[in-house]
């Protein structure tokens, strides 16, 4: 490995190999940045995006292709107050202009009660139906008397609402992690020039992502939806940034003990890259295990997000070296590393916490797992789910159009479930499902295909589609319905769709978990050539994870106010603060194993820790505040995954890797290593023995002069 790492880093750390470097991204980002702006092209915003694969409920919107090539989407248009009746016929011809061809309005049409107004107009799903309900939007009640509310919802409003969270995402997301970043890498380098290099070459990794994202989705059928589309360019940005910083330092600390910059950053590329490397495999491998979920949405992150991490991983160990050889030693102006002097001082601040720690090391880490498990414990009374009303930071006018509807009408008027059957057996299945409890009526009528094979049957359910009630009653619906011969029935519709997501999340975190947690393991197990180390350190991150988990409940519950935790939430959490969370692991665990090596199991811990304690802190902030964005935007299932991360991020980064796995490794000593060769090689003369300074009661001093 070493030598393969020697042969790559001769290319951005030579004379000439640097200029052959940048000459190539140059071309590359000429060549493929009109493709990076072509993401959006092949976003898949269809029905079935956030579906799980061969779900029923994805099985009808596949179906119900089949009836029209005008396919209908309604919008609902709710009237309340004392002016309803004079809004609602004012409205009506105003409204008819929307109409699909061959389609008529229904209603105005009276609640029981007297008190409101519904109005459906069927949309041409063909056209651009976003438009088409802002527009209407702007019509409907626009003359109501006053005292009357007027509401637009349905599936097309909600459709429209949805549309307007990810069309502003991209855009916000990448303005706030760019600000983000650019203000963490000035507080951490404290150059006006340095934090310029990180960022041109995290652009390089956003150009090659986006394109190389684009032409895979179109060319090899990689899933792309909204969501991991946004989530995509912060998790470049996030973990480009740390590799940036991990090889910074590392070339910083050389350069003090290199006159020539370019065999000063062959060195740091040679000893950094193990790490950066097991790292960005271990991210991109944890991510690409998605693929075996069954929520298209969750397959789209995980194999999107693991090519993003591929191209930030490219961009960092070769344009980033070449541009910062390149600039030469003034770029870290004003604070120059000039060769022979020493790389920092004495006693650093990761100095005293790694003395604070070798003192009582089976404390230290009996400590950080008492806090932990304390916070995971919250995390047993989390409530999982997110109803429609609840999915939205702010309410949009869909979600207050369904509330209306749910005071006055049967709550599933707005969006009934779905059946599609033959059309010889659709009068069984139409009997069969009017008998089902839960069940207010089944429309009459039916569209039909053009072949006349299949019929479809629209079904009001008593109970709001989000409901529990409401999926209750699409369970026993779908009992009756598949009980009728011949018919092959399917049920469909938004509360099968969110009953089979909430199933498929369930298992989805049963199937990915368990090859998560083995292919980390694995890479564990090959970079540090050990055993108990590896076991130990997958068991941090997951018990770092639980306290997150825990801690984020507590937030969203009692800061934030939300009413839940979406289905999504626990999976993606765990697959991104396994694998970000082991990163920081591998960056410490890579240093001391090397220095372990050379001074012995406790001075090797003591100099690891001290060596790479600003750079993964740095490391670690920049991260969660990548992530933070998320906490901002409108959709709550974004706003909770960048909560959850952020947290995560922030306890390996302050609690995990400062003193719960270095204290494990002092308190074990040589048989932390166990069987690989640092447990088998005879103690080193630190005075430790082997068994570290809880044994013997001294702590060793670290060595001045080796850093990260």
């Amino acid at each position: 490995m070493r030598a393969l790492l020697q042969r790559i880093a001769r290319a951005p750390g030579g004379r000439r190999g640097k200029w052959a470097v940048l000459a190539a991204w140059l071309i590359v980002a000429v060549a493929l940045g009109p493709l990076a702006g072509k993401l959006g092209d092949v976003e898949d915003t269809g029905p079935n995006a956030f579906l799980p694969h061969g779900a029923e409920s994805a099985r009808v919107n596949t179906e119900l292709e089949k009836f029209r090539t005008d396919t209908v989407m309604p919008v609902v248009v709710v009237y309340t107050g004392a002016g309803a009746r004079e809004a609602a016929d004012a409205d009506r011809a105003a409204l008819d202009r929307f109409t699909a061809a061959g389609q008529r309005i229904t209603g105005p049409v009276p609640s029981d009660d007297g008190e409101a107004l519904m109005t459906v107009v069927p949309l041409d799903a063909e056209d651009e139906v976003t438009d088409t309900v802002d527009a209407l939007r702007d019509i409907a009640g626009a003359n109501a008397p006053p005292g009357t509310d007027v509401e637009v919802g349905g599936p097309a409003a909600s459709l429209t609402d949805s549309v307007a969270v990810f069309d502003s995402l991209d855009v916000t997301l990448m303005i706030a992690t760019v600000l983000v970043v650019t203000v963490l890498l000035l507080i951490t380098y404290r150059s006006p020039v340095l934090w310029l290099f990180p960022l041109l070459s995290v652009g390089f990794a956003a150009v090659l992502t986006q394109a190389s994202t684009y032409l895979l989705a179109k060319h090899a059928s990689l899933p792309v939806d909204p969501q991991s589309a946004g989530v995509l360019m912060v998790l470049v940005f996030g973990v480009g940034t740390d590799y940036a910083l991990l090889l910074i330092a590392r070339y910083r600390e050389e350069l003090h003990r290199h006159e020539d910059r370019h065999r000063a950053m062959r060195t740091a590329l040679t000893r950094s890259g193990p790490a950066v490397l097991a790292s960005a495999g271990t991210i991109a491998v944890g991510l690409a295990c998605l693929a075996l979920a069954d929520v298209n949405s969750s397959r789209s992150l995980g194999l999107v997000g693991a090519v993003g991490v591929v191209c930030a991983f490219l961009a960092m160990v070769t344009v980033l070296p070449a541009l910062l050889v390149l600039a030469g030693r003034w770029v870290f102006w004003p604070f120059v590393p000039r060769f022979g002097t020493p790389a920092r001082g004495e006693r650093t601040v990761w100095a005293r916490v790694g003395s604070a720690v070798a003192r009582r090391p089976r404390w230290s880490w009996l400590m950080s797992v008492a806090v932990t498990g304390v916070l995971a414990l919250s995390a047993a009374g989390i409530s999982l789910g997110l109803t429609q009303s609840e999915m939205f930071q702010d309410k949009p006018g869909s979600v207050v159009a369904q509330e209306r509807i749910s005071e006055h009408f049967p709550s599933g008027a707005s969006d009934p479930a779905q059946i599609v059957t033959r059309t010889a057996a659709a009068g069984e299945v139409r009997t069969a499902a009017a008998g089902v409890d839960g069940v207010a009526r089944v429309e009459p009528g039916g569209d039909r295909t053009p072949d006349g094979s299949l019929t479809t049957l629209s079904v009001v359910l008593e109970d709001a589609p989000d409901s529990d009630a409401a999926k209750d009653t699409v369970d026993a619906l779908r009992t009756a319905v598949h009980g009728v011969d011949g018919a092959d029935a399917l049920v469909g519709g938004t509360t099968a769709e969110s009953l089979d997501t909430a199933r498929a999340a369930d298992r989805d975190l049963t199937t990915v978990v368990p090859v998560v947690l083995l292919v980390v393991l694995a890479v564990l197990i090959g970079l540090l050539r050990a055993l108990v180390a590896p076991v130990l350190l997958l068991a941090t991150v997951v018990v770092s994870y639980l306290a997150a988990l825990g801690a984020s409940n507590l937030l969203f519950e009692h800061v934030l106010g939300y009413a839940g935790v979406d289905w999504s939430i626990p999976l993606m959490g765990f697959v991104f603060l396994v694998a970000l969370g082991i990163d920081y692991n591998i960056f410490l665990m890579h240093r001391v194993r090397e220095e372990t090596a050379r001074l012995g199991v406790t001075r090797g811990v003591l100099e690891g820790l001290t060596s790479t304690g600003g750079v993964i802190t740095s490391a670690g902030v920049v991260l969660a505040a990548t992530f933070a964005v998320f906490a901002g935007l409108p959709l709550v299932t974004m706003a909770q995954m960048g909560v959850l991360v952020g947290i995560g991020v922030l306890l390996d980064t302050f609690l995990v890797r400062t003193v719960m796995v270095p204290a494990l490794a002092l308190d074990l000593g040589r048989r932390f290593w166990w069987p690989g060769r640092l447990f088998r090689e005879a103690p080193r003369p630190d005075g430790d023995g082997g068994t570290g300074p809880g044994r013997t009661g001294e702590a060793a001093k670290p060595v001045a002069g080796r850093t990260a």
